[in-house]
This record gives structure tokens, C-alpha cells and sequence, in this order.
């Protein structure tokens, strides 16, 4: 079993990662929340994944899907909360990827104010990105992600066994997230660590979890740093909440949205004269290393993607984004809406071309 420490002082706690880590959960359970009475276990139908707290438990499903990150899903886990009699000392345990680790833990931080929890996390997604470093929430139909808190978990449980099972397009999703840090693990005009394709499974979740661990440890709250994991995900977001509008016409999952920002990213840094044409390709060429379509949906609008970018939570009443450059990963705010736009603009028409 590989251990990675988030290293937040008191706040400190461990992610396990490894064949049959859900297995450790009545440990982790017991170590972490000793004063837990009961648990109640969070999931979705489908995931299939059973563990056991060592405690009496209930069990709440919430939808499948992106639509289920809202906020009368976490009122319904709440009440649900509170028909199982769960007190501040207990513990909520979220199984599953990125949207119940997401609504769990969001839920958890509300519940008496702040209820423990823990993530065994089932997706490659959830695994090498969303079940660490303590952001929680849901949608609203202004934006992906607007509402919610910082609320640590009180371990991790990564348990790649399960993702045997995971459907194709889970995987692509995780793999988008993994191509991100794939740039943030190399440094100022360094090529991009290609080793991460290389490495047995156990070590490329590790590898990623490692660099999330340490960026969360220096900058908690995202005051700066930790905007730097949201490389490619400024369009990304903007796709998710442009899908999830009538008539829209495309379902990209997260990890897929990614893909497509990173390749934005790189070229709205050409575009301003950050990097070049050579750097470009590199993110091509890294995004397609795994499986990914960089390709702009057909029908997306550029004007309605861009009011959704100046929603971005790490937006600062302006266009911001991570980019590429000299320096290597960075976050750059007041970006020209005219830039952005002729960078769309110039995805469309090479994805026309590619049709054509």
C-alpha cells in the first residue's frame, strides 16, 4: 500500500492508495473519528462497491450524473442525515467518484456545521484529483461549482482494484485529470512528464496525488497557487455548465472537458505570445498520448462559453485563467475577451477542417 500525506498541520490526514485499500476503511474510521458511533455511507446506484466502517450504518444514494451536484440533493442527504441520528462526532463516507465525493463531502461540511467524513474513492478521476485536498459543492445553473466549502476529509481511500470495472469514457475522464498534471509536474520550458504513462497504476495515481498533496499543503484555500490545478479548466467548466443548458447537443464528462481546456489553454498562451507553435503541439500531442479528442464540441458558442468563464470561481471580476509560458504553469489575470474569442474561433475552424 503507497501512503501520501496532505500535510495541512492539524488537518493532516493520509491517502492510501493500492489493491483493496477500501478494505482499511474500519481502521481509518477508527483512527481518525474514534468518537464515531455510526456512519452513514453515501454512494450511487450502479458503483457496486461495498465496504464497512466498522460501525452500525445507513445507506443514501444520490443521482448519477452531473445534475445530481445541486443543492436540493445536498438538503436530501442532510435530512437523510438526520433520520439516521448522526451527530457532529460521527462519520459520512462518500464511495464513489467525483460528484458523491463532491455532494458527500459538501454535505458533511453543512451537516451540525462540519460532520467528519471520509472518501473511498471508485474512479480513476476521483482517485488521481477530486477525492483530495478538501473542495466540496454543487451547481447552479449560473455555474459549475459556485457553491460550497473547503472541508477536509479525514483520510482517503484510493482502491485501484475497482477501476478494473470502470466504463471506458470513466477512464478517459480520469485520464484528462492526469494529463493536467502531467504539465504541473515539469518545470519552466520543461517537456511534460511523459513518464507518467509508464508507470504501473498504483504509481501514476500515487504520482498524482503527490503533486495535488503538496500544492493543497502550500495554498489551502486557493489564494494562488492552488489555481494552478485548474489548468484547462476554465473552458472545461464552461463546457460542463453550457451542457447541462437546453438544446445543447453534447455530453462531455469532466476528465473530456479537460482535455479540450488544455489544448485551449496552450492556445490562448500562443496567442497572447506566451508560448509557441512548438508548445501547442506538445499539448496535443500529450492529450492524444491519452486517448483524449482535444476538439471543441460542435455548437458550442463562444459568447455564452465566455460569460461562463467570467463566472469561474478563481475569477477576480475578470477574464482569469492558468496558462503556459516562460515561467512555466501560472495563473494570469485580466485576459481580453477579444483574445479568448479568436482563440475559440480558431478551435472551430480547425475542427471544421478536420471534418471536411
Amino acid at each position: 500500500m503507497t501512503i501520501v500525506p496532505v500535510e495541512l498541520g492539524e488537518r493532516r490526514y493520509e491517502v492510501s492508495i493500492g489493491e483493496g485499500a477500501r478494505h482499511l476503511l474500519a481502521g481509518a474510521v477508527a483512527s481518525t473519528v474514534p468518537g464515531a458511533r455510526r456512519a452513514v455511507v453515501v454512494t450511487q446506484p450502479g458503483i457496486g462497491v461495498t465496504v464497512d466502517p466498522g460501525l452500525p450504518l445507513e445507506r443514501l444514494t444520490v443521482p448519477d450524473g452531473e445534475d445530481a451536484k445541486s443543492l436540493s440533493v445536498v438538503e436530501s442527504l442532510c435530512r437523510g442525515f438526520s433520520r439516521a441520528g448522526l451527530s457532529r462526532s460521527d462519520v459520512v463516507i462518500a464511495v464513489g467518484g467525483g460528484v458523491v465525493t463532491d455532494l458527500a463531502g459538501f454535505a458533511a461540511a453543512s451537516f451540525h456545521r462540519g460532520t467528519p467524513y471520509i472518501n473511498v474513492a471508485t474512479t480513476l478521476l476521483g482517485q488521481v484529483d477530486a477525492a483530495i485536498g478538501g473542495k466540496t459543492g454543487v451547481n447552479i445553473p449560473e455555474g459549475k461549482n459556485l457553491v460550497g466549502a473547503f472541508w477536509q476529509p479525514k483520510a482517503v481511500l484510493c482502491d485501484t482494484e475497482v477501476l478494473a470495472t470502470l466504463p471506458p469514457r470513466e477512464w478517459a475522464s480520469g485520464c484528462g485529470e492526469m494529463a493536467k498534471y502531467a504539465f504541473l509536474s515539469s518545470g519552466p520550458n520543461q517537456a511534460p512528464d511523459g513518464s507518467l504513462l509508464e508507470l504501473p497504476l498504483v504509481d501514476q495515481v500515487a504520482r498524482c496525488v503527490a503533486i495535488k498533496a503538496e500544492v493543497v499543503a502550500s495554498d489551502e484555500r486557493e489564494g494562488d497557487r492552488r489555481m494552478l490545478l485548474n489548468y484547462g479548466h476554465t473552458l472545461a467548466h464552461a463546457l460542463e455548465a453550457s451542457a447541462l443548458e437546453p438544446g445543447a447537443g453534447w455530453d462531455l464528462r469532466h476528465g473530456e472537458a479537460v482535455a479540450v481546456g488544455l489544448v485551449f489553454a496552450a492556445k490562448l498562451a500562443r496567442q497572447l505570445g506566451r508560448i509557441d507553435e512548438e508548445r501547442v503541439e506538445l499539448h496535443r500531442r500529450v492529450v492524444g498520448s491519452f486517448d483524449l479528442s482535444p476538439a471543441l464540441p460542435p455548437g458550442a458558442d463562444p459568447e455564452r462559453l465566455i460569460s461562463f468563464m467570467a463566472r469561474d470561481k478563481k475569477a477576480h471580476q475578470d477574464l482569469t485563467f492558468v496558462l503556459d509560458g516562460p515561467a512555466g504553469v501560472e495563473v494570469v489575470h485580466g485576459i481580453d475577451a477579444a483574445d479568448v474569442v479568436a482563440t475559440l474561433a480558431e478551435m472551430k475552424e480547425s475542427e471544421a477542417g478536420s471534418r471536411s
